[in-house]
């Protein structure tokens, strides 16, 4: 599939690319790459090839949800610029 000067202008233009009028040829040269690439992939055969999520198969390492380090909650707020009542204070936003 080939892609002429006026088509690369218009996608240019929907993905909101500034793209002199030079380098138009281009681009319709460089889409019309990929394009064809594309076509080579849709001839190869992936029958009864599963999909992957990742090129290697690994699990990642999962571990036990437990609360770990828990009861410094005065220590924590000892750091923020105004605390109140065991919370961080801000100011207020919406009147």
């Amino acid at each position: 599939m080939s892609i002429d000067i006026d088509t690369a202008r218009r996608v240019a233009h929907l993905a909101r690319i500034a793209v002199d009028e030079a380098d138009l040829p281009a681009l319709a040269q460089q889409l019309s790459g990929i394009l064809t690439f594309m076509e080579q992939l849709n001839e190869v055969d992936v029958e009864g090839v599963e999909p992957m999520t990742s090129v290697t198969p690994m699990r990642l390492k999962r571990r036990e949800d437990v609360v770990t380090d828990g009861g410094m909650a005065e220590k924590i707020l000892s750091n923020a610029p105004d605390a109140r009542e065991g919370f961080f204070a801000v100011p207020k936003v919406v009147e």
